[in-house]
Formats: C-alpha cells, sequence, structure tokens
C-alpha cells in the first residue's frame, strides 16, 4: 500500500488529523484513506482511536455493541491478522483486552478460533478459566497448546543437553551402545587412520561411556508464584518443569502457590494440563510454600530449588529467610528467578532479595534462553552469581 508523508501522518495522528492535513494535501473530500489503508485505519482505531476523554464513551460504545456479537469481532480479528505480523497482532490483542476490556475474545469459539496465539493471551486465559464457557474451553486449551509446543521447540533440546552436560559422564565402559558413544575420545584417537584421498574417518576402535540410566540422580523442585503478576513466568515455568519432569535422572515437583499450595507433580506428563491446574491472582505467602516443598529434600547436595516469584511475601519474611538459610547450610543449591520471561527487568521487593541472596539464594531475572546454561551450572556446582553475570544477568 503506497503511502505519501500526508497519508503517513494521517495513519499515526488517527482521524482526527484528517481535516487538517487534506488542507495541506488538497483533498477533495472523503478523507485521505480510502480502500485497505482506510480498513486498517478503521481497525485500529477501534482500540487506539480518539483522544482521552472520547475514547472512554466510544470504548463504552462499542464494547457494548461488540460484545453481543462474536461475528463482528471475529471480522475485527481477521483485519488485524491480515494488515500485521503475529507479534504486533499479539500487542493489539492484549490492548484490546486491556484498553477495551474485550473480555469476549475469550468467550466465544468463533472468536478464539481468529485469535493469534501468545505467552500474554495464554496468561489471559488462565486468570480467566473459570469464566469460560464450556463451549469455548476446548478452543481455550488449543491456544495454550500452540504457545506451549512453540517453547517445547525452543527449550526441549537445550535443557535436556544441559541435564546429560551436568551429569558424570567420565566413566567409560566396554559394553557397546550407541547411545552412549563418547564421541569425542573415538574421533581423537582414530586421527591415526584418517585417509585424505576418500577424506574419511576409519576407526579401529571406539570408545564408551558407562550407561546413563541411572534414575534419579538428582531432585529438581520447581516452586512458582501464581499470583497475577507472575503470569509469564507461570507459562515458562510450567513448561519447564514438564520438560525437567520427562528426564529419567531427575526426581521433579511443581508446585504453585498464592496464599495456598498446589502440588502439580502429577500433572507433569501434560504441560497443557499442568497449566490449567494455575490459578493466577490472589495473595502470596511464599513461606509456606517453601515450608512444603522441603518435605521433598531427602539428599540435600543433590537437590536444586528453582523459586519463581517476585519477593513480595505476604506471610512471614523472616521465617522465609530462615528457611532458605537452612536449605542452603544443608547443601541445597538454590536459585530465586524473580522473572522467568521475555519481558525485561521486574518490579520485586528489592529488600527481601537482598536477604535472599546473603542467604546464599541469588535472585535475579532470567530469559528462557538463559535458562539451559543456568540450570547446568547449577547442576555442577558452579558459582551462580558469576555464572549469572557471565550469562548477561545482574544478580541483586
Amino acid at each position: 500500500m503506497p503511502t505519501d508523508r500526508y497519508t503517513r501522518w494521517r495513519l499515526v495522528l488517527g482521524k482526527a488529523a484528517d481535516d487538517g492535513l487534506c488542507q495541506f494535501a488538497g483533498c477533495k473530500g472523503g478523507g485521505l484513506l480510502s480502500g485497505d489503508l482506510a480498513n486498517l485505519d478503521q481497525a485500529l482505531g477501534f482500540i487506539y482511536g480518539g483522544d482521552e476523554g472520547q475514547q472512554d464513551d466510544t470504548s463504552k460504545k462499542r464494547s457494548a455493541g461488540l460484545g453481543s456479537s462474536a461475528p463482528r469481532l471475529a471480522k475485527w480479528l481477521g483485519d488485524i491478522r491480515g494488515y500485521f505480523n503475529k507479534d504486533v497482532v499479539a500487542v493489539i490483542q492484549k490492548d484490546a483486552i486491556e484498553r477495551k476490556g474485550l473480555k469476549q475474545l475469550l468467550f466465544e469459539p468463533e472468536t478464539l478460533a481468529q485469535v493469534t496465539p501468545s505467552i500474554d493471551l495464554v496468561g489471559t486465559l488462565l486468570s480467566l478459566k473459570n469464566m469460560i464457557p464450556d463451549s469455548a474451553k476446548e478452543a481455550a486449551r488449543q491456544i495454550v497448546r500452540a504457545v506451549v509446543e512453540e517453547i517445547l521447540k525452543r527449550l526441549r533440546g537445550q535443557l535436556e543437553q544441559a541435564v546429560r552436560g551436568s551429569l558424570d559422564r567420565s566413566r567409560h565402559s566396554p559394553i557397546r551402545s550407541l547411545p552412549n558413544m563418547d564421541w569425542q575420545r573415538t574421533i581423537r584417537r582414530n586421527l591415526k587412520n584418517y585417509d585424505r584421498t576418500r577424506e574419511i574417518l576409519i576407526p579401529d576402535n571406539f570408545h564408551f561411556f558407562a550407561r546413563q540410566h541411572r534414575r534419579r540422580q538428582w531432585n529438581v523442585i520447581v516452586c512458582m508464584d501464581q499470583s497475577g503478576s507472575m503470569a509469564d513466568s507461570v507459562v515458562y515455568g510450567g513448561v519447564m518443569g514438564a520438560i525437567l519432569a520427562s528426564i529419567p535422572a531427575l526426581e521433579t515437583h511443581v508446585v504453585v502457590f498464592d496464599t495456598e499450595v498446589v502440588d502439580l507433580t502429577e500433572k507433569c506428563h501434560d504441560p497443557v494440563d499442568l497449566l490449567f491446574g494455575v490459578q493466577l491472582g490472589g495473595g502470596t505467602d511464599i513461606n509456606r510454600a517453601v515450608a512444603y516443598c522441603q518435605e521433598f529434600v531427602h539428599d540435600p547436595r543433590k537437590t536444586l530449588f528453582i523459586l519463581i516469584t517476585d519477593l513480595y511475601e505476604g506471610g512471614n519474611a523472616r521465617e522465609l529467610v530462615r528457611r532458605m538459610e537452612e536449605m542452603t547450610a544443608a547443601g541445597v543449591r538454590a536459585i530465586c528467578l524473580l522473572a522467568l520471561s521475555d519481558s525485561g527487568v521486574p518490579a520485586y521487593d528489592e529488600n527481601l532479595a537482598g536477604k535472599c541472596g546473603a542467604a546464599g539464594v541469588p535472585c535475579f531475572a532470567c530469559t528462557p534462553a538463559l535458562l539451559p546454561p543456568l540450570l547446568e551450572g547449577a547442576l555442577k556446582g558452579q558459582d551462580l552469581h558469576t555464572l549469572a553475570e557471565r550469562c548477561g544477568v545482574k544478580p541483586t
């Protein structure tokens, strides 16, 4: 859609600037926009159009008008998907829900079928899951599953490799098994057999690691704050827990909490079921959740405790710090992730974060991409403060 400078300014400034810009552009009536540009402007104007005073009135009028008409809302969703890529569509959908209160986006299967899956949308779905009618629940699950599968593609291989890389692979065995092949040693010991003419390596001996099927070498406990502000972190954390639970070498527990504690370990076989076991919102009692998780610690020196919370404690903060000190003194390796998302620096209780850091529990925000090296470093016993800084994350 070719545009001149007046048209571009019209798209930026909105409908209120139409008359003024027409005087400069020499319009002969009908405004500066037509065709696809007019449709694009109308789609954006629904969310962003009008000044603040008019916007409130328009919002009420349009929300009431569209609330009872799923086909019209579905058409609007189709329009924005036709004009923008999926990342921009996800932002517009989020604004539609937050600025216009369009909860009906999530209550009709017709409109849910048009929605672009995103982390933000999954967080909203989980917070409203008890309000979604039965007719739309399957469509809602499909959206959550689409986001989960995308995260699985990004994280599964890296997390599994991080765990394998942290376990003891130094022992060798005469038992020949392809999954346990020590490729590096085999290649190095057979370089003398390299055929330069055919450019191939012809090994005369092979080297294998000892079998690595010992189960439950490590105990990993993922404890997640399910307050509303932690929505993105809960989605990523839930998928991470499901991945770790699928690795035989790990005994994995996944626990979520607000003022109550819910153990979702049995749902780890399906990350979608796990996430639908979450109820975003409510208060926060971190101390109670940590006390519950302490029951799973049977070998402290082989236990990794991952606490995902912004540390706004509604319970006993002093007792929480004491518990953290007790765990680390016993040998538990503990991390507090103030956020596990791509959203940037989170809001958190700096005072409590400092006390946890002094207790041996480093606190920092982490993007999903940095999670595998942090996990590997934790299992290997590396200094997590140093490792975090090396990965570009500044601990508190």
